[in-house]
């Protein structure tokens, strides 16, 4: 024994203070100073001061430069055990909370309240429990957490003290109903032997390890450990480069590598993965995305069962991106939101109809619904704005002749498939894609009154983002309707025996596909 308030196994335990956490990399004198100091490596590197040498001595190394202090041991805590947490988390706070809601009432009502909450909430009744930010740092007495909470199935000791995955193993494998575990802000060393630990996560099925300073090659050594496990979050790690997982992880349904800077050339390391299905890399510096195993039209081998796939906050600026992601089988949900490709087009819903239509199974992008005359819609819309560029590449009405270039049909692979759907675009319909200019953006639209045949149609020049709001103020002027409660919808040649109905006031035209030429029905109660 040290001292009295020291550890023998002091090194490498970590500790709190001042509500930061660190890790003691050393224990011992400290000259010219008189006394036991401990040398602390910092969660947070702006917290210390130095990188563990001082005056020129080095006691001890850090990851950062500035992430070392030494501080005395009474002002460190080295936390308490999993049954001493639990106790002031579920009984001394709960006995607290009740009595300042009681302390106005009679004794006896507090006592009878006091005593229904407290039955509900027993320890031992307990299905999840949350430890966070409890100083928790080791089991306890052997074998009590089994018999203190044998039901719990889901269990947070996120920001805790504990220091490695061995004494984490003592407490996990007393609940052997866990399946749900959460250890984000820890810093836990590596197990010599992970596969030893495995039956103290044996129903493990959720894990979260956000900003636990893991790299890739640490959370592939742990892996053993967590065999049935579906989903992994790895948000704000020391992620890097990815390496395919062999004879692991390969009941992963769910992964989160997030605000991790992944080295391009590795991202596809995981795909291979034979049951991911939900995998973000938002904020992670994708760029570029190639399936070269598949070529344009045709879908990859790769991510054989990945449905929602997370890219927002990235470097995406190209719309080959989005081709590509046409290749895998399963996706039917994106997020791309705040990439530089958005600010190439005019604006976002320009944008996002661009995607519905290069994606032919998508149902949800950005969180919002893909309904299906939003579907037919963007792809309409699609096949005018490059009926130009198809025709210039080869392409011809006659499906005979309709032989466009391969650098066409790389460059839009849906192309083919969508005048198969709804037929060549009419020439009529076709023109060239112009710069953006509020002149160029004029769109020429008839209104029709349906009902009303001796009202004659109006001819009007609107801009493309005029909310549907505005329009329905210009018609009450037009047509001398004030507070007439008005019904648009509209109609173009292409789709001339349907109308698409106009009924979000909020949205500018071009969201409904509203094009040049356009006629939309105007309709009053």
């Amino acid at each position: 024994m040290m001292t009295r308030d020291v550890p023998e196994d002091a090194v490498g335990r970590r500790v709190s203070c001042d509500g930061e956490r660190g890790t003691v990399r050393y224990v011992g004198t400290v000259p010219p100073t008189a006394g036991l100091w401990l040398g602390v490596e910092w969660d947070n590197p702006e917290r210390g001061k130095h990188d563990g040498s001082h005056e020129g001595v080095r006691y001890f190394t850090c990851r950062h430069p500035t992430g070392g202090s030494f501080v005395r041991p009474k002002k460190a805590s080295f936390g308490v055990d999993y049954l001493t947490a639990l106790k002031q988390r579920y009984e001394v706070e709960l006995e607290e909370a009740i009595g300042e809601e009681f302390k106005f009432c009679t004794k006896t009502v507090m006592m009878v309240g006091f005593e229904a909450v407290k039955q509900k909430q027993r320890v031992e009744n307990l299905t999840e429990i949350a430890l966070r930010s409890c100083e928790v740092s080791g089991p306890g007495p052997e074998n009590e957490i089994r018999k203190t909470t044998p039901f719990a199935q889901s269990l947070d000791l996120s920001g805790n003290l504990l220091s490695s995955w061995e004494v984490l193993a003592e407490i996990t494998q007393q609940l052997e109903s866990m399946q749900v575990l959460q250890l984000s802000y820890n810093r836990l060393s590596l197990s010599s032997d992970p596969t030893s630990l495995s039956p103290a996560f044996s129903r493990l099925r959720v894990l979260s390890v956000k900003s636990c300073a893991l790299t890739w090659s640490q959370v592939l050594h742990c892996a053993p450990m967590w065999q049935q496990l579906e989903e992994l979050y790895l948000a704000d790690n020391d992620i890097t480069e990815l390496v395919r997982p062999v004879s692991v992880l390969q009941t992963l349904k769910v992964l989160d590598l997030s605000n991790n800077r992944i080295v391009q050339e590795t991202a596809l390391e995981i795909s291979h993965l034979p049951r991911l299905e939900n995998l973000n890399l938002s904020c992670t510096g994708v760029s570029v995305i190639q399936f070269s195993d598949a070529s344009a039209g045709n879908k990859t081998a790769l991510f054989p069962a990945l449905k929602k796939l997370l890219l927002d906050d990235n470097n995406i600026s190209e719309w080959s991106v989005v081709n590509e992601l046409e290749k895998l089988s399963c996706l039917v949900q994106l997020s791309c939101r705040r990439n530089p490709l958005l600010q190439k087009e005019k604006n976002y819903e320009t944008a996002r109809q661009l995607f519905i239509a290069r994606l032919s199974q998508l149902e949800l992008l950005d969180m919002r619904q893909v309904l299906s005359d939003e579907r037919r819609g963007a792809e309409l819309d699609y096949c005018k704005m490059f009926g130009l560029a198809w025709l210039q590449a080869g392409g011809h009405c006659d499906p005979e002749k309709n032989h466009p270039s391969t650098e066409f049909n790389t460059e839009h692979p849906r192309y083919l498939a969508l005048i198969q759907k709804y037929g060549p675009p009419d020439e009529s319909e076709l023109r060239e894609q112009k710069p953006f200019a509020l002149k160029n953006q004029l769109l020429t639209i008839t209104f029709v009154c349906p009902d009303d045949a001796e009202r004659k149609p109006i001819e009007k020049k609107l801009p493309g983002s005029m909310i549907v709001q505005k329009v329905k103020g210009l018609l009450h002027r037009l047509l001398k309707l004030p507070g007439a409660e008005l019904k648009l919808a509209y109609t173009c040649a292409k789709m001339a025996d349907r109308e698409i109905e106009i009924d979000n006031d909020l949205k500018p035209l071009q969201f409904y596909s509203v094009e040049d030429g356009d006629r939309i029905l105007v309709r009053w109660s």
